[in-house]
């Protein structure tokens, strides 16, 4: 029978750390209102040092992260903030005994993600990476048949993400914070590129090399980069992605090819080509802006779910390993853009 103290019933406590369009489309609309979250997450405050921040769905709003010791025992933070700021707040959140979600990316180097991996094992606490995408019902479904073969071997892998700008965030004027060294550490590669490089790995694992490029096409005001092309190399297999802010419409676009057929995401519609029949799905629904909410459900339940097992040293080492391994990849794209140059990603990072 299940008890108050059992893992099955225990409520946690968090704070959401960043008052922005993030917080507010996606982390706490999944948090307050997702049925398998309501009765397990409770969220006590959100913390948010800017002067002109609306009030959070009648959440308490501190202006400073040490406000939070006033409000009892906490069990995570969720942080959602800019780039730049993610390193900082991830390791104060551990070294106060807090478990953590963060959005991505979570580090940029092995250097980072080794001080993280560091702090986490030292306190026995969790260090979650927002990879949302991973609870995409498009994607599942493109692992599925990835998985079963239903293409068979598949040696070409095409992934592009087309934006006509960056993400403003909360501010609507001005460059926005994606589009600066400061806040974004990074352009398009670090804001699409880190989801997609966690989805290439959930598929293909670690590639052996990489060559990329990264420029400013259109967004001249930006400090980052704007579009970037990246191949990545594995035995008798291909990679390609593209991601750009500098397009005319918004589209995404994921295509795998192999012996038998091919899988295709274009917008709203996946389709499967195998030994000359085409299935067709529309997912038009479950891709709209609204329903991101949902992945971040997914995620989140997975979280709690990682809190019940009362093991967070064993709990956090694949969380762990993700970060680093996003970390190690995105390090060498873009080195490789900055080189001119092929560049090999260490094996066993």
């Amino acid at each position: 029978m299940s008890t108050p103290a059992s893992p099955e019933t225990r409520r946690y406590r968090g704070a959401v750390i960043g008052a922005g369009g993030t917080a507010r489309q996606s982390h706490l609309p999944a948090l307050l209102t997702a049925a398998g979250l309501r009765d397990r997450v409770e969220i006590v405050a959100v913390v948010d040092s800017a002067a002109d921040v609306p009030p959070v769905d009648g959440l308490p709003l501190l202006s400073g992260r040490e406000q939070l010791a006033a409000l009892g025992p906490l069990d995570f933070i969720d942080i959602c903030t800019p780039t730049a700021s993610h390193l900082d707040l991830t390791l104060w959140g551990l070294e106060r005994g807090y478990h953590v979600v963060c959005e991505k990316p979570v580090a940029l180097t092995r250097a980072e993600a080794d001080r993280i991996a560091t702090a986490a094992r030292g306190r026995h606490r969790i260090v979650m990476p927002c990879h949302q995408y991973r609870f995409n019902p498009v994607w599942l479904r493109v692992q599925e048949w990835l998985r079963e073969g239903a293409i068979g071997r598949w040696h070409l892998g095409e992934l592009a993400v087309y934006r006509l700008m960056a993400d403003p965030g909360r501010e609507a004027r001005g460059t926005p914070w994606r589009g600066t060294s400061a806040a974004g550490r990074g352009g398009v590669l670090v804001d699409h590129g880190t989801h997609l490089v966690y989805q290439l790995l959930d598929v293909a694992g670690l590639p052996a090399a990489v060559t990329a490029w990264t420029g400013r096409l259109r967004h001249r005001s930006y400090e980052v980069e704007d579009t970037a092309s990246l191949h990545f190399e594995y035995p008798e297999r291909l990679v390609t992605m593209f991601f750009t802010w500098a397009a005319r419409r918004r589209e995404n676009r994921i295509r795998f090819v192999g012996e038998r057929g091919a899988i295709e995401w274009v917008g709203g519609e996946l389709r499967l080509e195998r030994d000359g029949t085409l299935e067709r799905y529309d997912y038009s629904a479950e891709l709209d802006k609204t329903a991101y909410q949902r992945w971040f459900a997914g995620l989140f339940e997975s979280f709690v779910a990682s809190l019940d097992r009362g093991d967070p040293a064993r709990a956090a080492v694949p969380y762990i390993d993700d970060i680093r391994r996003v970390a190690t990849v995105v390090e060498h794209a873009y080195e490789a853009a900055q080189r001119g140059c092929r560049v090999a990603i260490p094996d066993g990072v």
